[in-house]
């Protein structure tokens, strides 16, 4: 289980995330709702450690994530895995060779430096591209893809790490509605094909209630709601989206539907 207990970051004197306790329970689809600047993406960048709590504590099974330094968070940074809205890979580099970097963590550094990787990394890696649909783009140059086939990429790297968590910060923000189908489809099958915990934030509610089996609302840096897709209330939805709230709270809860995924 991962829990959050009053985990505060400040920038000055503005608070961006304040006092966020949560406990996260494993095998969990969790979206992280609000408008811009509510602090979701600090959030998320504080558990892995990317951003630094200014208080509070982050656990994981026992083990105090926010203590962590050297070795031990490049381990944790490998078993609670990021996927940016950016994508962040290499784009004068192979897919093959972008996937193959998320296992950096299980391999010695000389062998990845020199590209020397296992016939076990490769078959892994291919099979998280096949499983996206992108093995056949394995020898294209990352900044060959679309946008969706780059966050696909993303995630197949994501998952050989062979994470308990995958964090994923506004995935779909900048993709057209059928890129962002295939990209919350992926993050979906992690899920619950492979078990992995998905906390994933997003701006829109229509994703959130199609894809999510819990949501956490942020406000200004605070949790606001914390329930199921349609225990959001209208007065909460104020608080999440200001003057959004009514297109918000007006739009079909169902636009978005998964597609089916492989047990």
């Amino acid at each position: 289980m991962l829990i959050v207990d009053s985990l505060t970051r400040r920038y000055g004197p503005r608070l961006a995330v304040d006092r966020i306790s949560l406990r996260i329970e494993p095998g969990s689809f969790v979206g992280v709702i609000g408008r811009s600047g509510a602090g979701k993406s600090t959030f998320l960048r504080m558990l892995n450690r990317l951003a630094e709590p200014s208080a509070g504590w982050i656990l994981f099974d026992g083990l105090d994530v926010t203590a962590l330094r050297g070795r031990d968070l490049r381990r944790w940074r490998a078993r609670c895995a990021m996927v940016f809205q950016q994508f962040n890979l290499v784009g004068r580099l192979d897919v093959l060779t972008n996937v193959l970097m998320g296992r950096l963590a299980h391999a010695p550094s000389h062998r990845a430096l020199l590209k020397l990787w296992s016939a076990e990394d490769r078959a892994r890696a291919l099979a998280a591209l096949e499983a996206f649909d992108m093995a056949g783009f394995s020898a294209h140059r990352a900044d060959q893809l679309s946008g969706g086939q780059q966050q696909r990429v993303a995630i197949a790297r994501a998952l050989v790490q062979e994470p308990d968590i995958i964090l994923a910060d506004e995935p779909v923000a900048s993709l057209d509605p059928r890129n962002t189908k295939l990209v919350m489809d992926a993050l979906a099958d992690a899920n619950r094909r492979l078990g992995i915990t998905v906390l994933c934030n997003l701006h829109s509610l229509d994703l959130a209630r199609a894809y999510c089996d819990r949501l956490v609302g942020l406000a200004d840096g605070r949790v606001v709601f914390d329930g199921g897709a349609f225990d959001l209330t209208e007065d909460v939805a104020k608080q999440l989206y200001g003057l959004e709230a009514g297109e918000v709270m007006d739009r079909a809860p169902n636009a978005v539907e998964p597609a089916a995924l492989v047990a």
